[in-house]
This record gives structure tokens, C-alpha cells and sequence, in this order.
């Protein structure tokens, strides 16, 4: 019997719909996220939700290469960690800020949000269980979910903390902490990234 290929069309459309799915829940999040924590003064929230926008450009970006060549998906999961990168920086500089001029962020709206943020990206981290052990470029947005369930989980802890000590370090503290975890998977991205450009190039070199 001649195998139509039709198992693997219905499985890449499925796979390009969870995508979807996870780029529209994400970039929702980040707007709600961005904006509660303007409302509440937080850096954990804010760089909670940055790392939502930057999945959501994973996403969109693994979308746009799929199908395409290793090359290109490699290129890909570069944009995807420069990304992280250039975010993580900001979110640094952003926690420095605050400690200078001071703040005073809102525990509740922390733990809500934040726990609001965790249900989602649990659910898009449990669809996109198939892509952990991928090509690249979606290996990189298991990855960046993967930094969110972790952030969303980090927020709500300081969210209490900031409760009970009355105090705005500990979201400095989540804030800080976050970003930095969002700069060690940024340069792991790239680092995978420039493995996987070396390795296609490799074999085009191949007779």
C-alpha cells in the first residue's frame, strides 16, 4: 500500500494549530500582564510578562519557519534568543530603576495575575510537550513556557511576600531573579541555534 502522506499533513496542522492556540493565549497575557503591573508598581509582573511577549514572538516565528530549511529555522531560534536576550537586559536595568527611585507594588494584583498567567501557560506548556525534544526554533518555544510556569510560580511567592513584610524587595528580588533565568535560556537558544546552523552547513558540504 503507498503511503499518501496524509498522517503527516494532519499532524504538522495540528501541530501549526496549537501554535496558533499558544501565540493568541500568550499575547493576551502579555497585554493584561504589562498592564497590571504598570497598575501595581511590579517588576515581577512586568518582566513576567515581557516573557510572555517573547514566547509569543517564538511562536509567530516558528510558524513562519516551518517547512522551511535547518538554516532557516536555526535562524529563527537566533531571533528568538536575541530577543530574550535584548528583554532580559531591559527588565535588569528596570529592577535597578525601581530600586533607586523606589516603588511600592500591589501583592494581590501579583498573586492574581501571576496566578491567572500560570493556568495558561500550564496548559500551553502540557500542548506543547511534543516539541521538547524538536527541531530548534521549536524547541525554543517548549523552552520559553517552559521560563514562564517558573516566573508565574516565582511572582505569586513574592506576591505574598510582599504581603506579609510590607515591602517591595522581594519583587525586585523575583524580578531580578527572572530576568536573569531569561538570559541564561536566551544564550542556551543561541547556543543551540549556532550548533544547528554549524551542522546544516556541514552536511551541505558533504559530497
Amino acid at each position: 500500500m503507498t503511503e499518501c502522506g496524509c498522517h503527516t499533513e494532519a499532524s504538522n496542522e495540528a501541530e501549526r494549530r496549537i501554535l496558533h492556540l499558544a501565540l493568541v493565549l500568550n499575547a493576551t497575557m502579555f497585554v493584561v500582564g504589562i498592564v497590571a503591573g504598570l497598575i501595581a508598581q511590579s517588576m515581577g509582573l512586568i518582566a513576567d510578562s515581557l516573557d510572555m511577549l517573547a514566547d509569543a514572538s517564538a511562536y509567530g516565528i516558528a510558524l513562519v519557519a516551518w517547512q522551511r530549511s535547518t538554516s532557516f529555522k536555526a535562524s529563527a531560534a537566533s531571533v528568538s534568543g536575541t530577543l530574550l536576550l535584548i528583554l532580559g537586559a531591559g527588565v535588569v536595568a528596570g529592577v535597578v530603576w525601581r530600586l533607586v527611585a523606589g516603588s511600592h507594588p500591589e501583592g494581590g494584583w501579583m498573586m492574581g495575575i501571576a496566578l491567572i498567567a500560570l493556568i495558561v501557560n500550564a496548559t500551553v506548556l502540557r500542548l506543547l510537550e511534543r516539541f521538547r525534544h524538536g527541531e530548534v526554533h521549536l524547541r525554543a518555544t517548549w523552552l520559553f513556557t517552559r521560563v514562564d510556569v517558573i516566573a508565574n510560580l516565582a511572582v505569586i511567592i513574592s506576591g505574598v511576600l510582599v504581603l506579609v513584610l510590607h515591602s517591595a524587595l522581594p519583587d525586585l528580588v523575583i524580578g531580578a531573579a527572572i530576568a536573569c533565568y531569561v538570559l541564561k535560556e536566551a544564550l542556551g537558544i543561541l547556543r543551540e541555534a549556532k550548533e544547528a546552523r554549524v551542522a546544516a552547513s556541514e552536511s551541505t558540504v558533504k559530497p
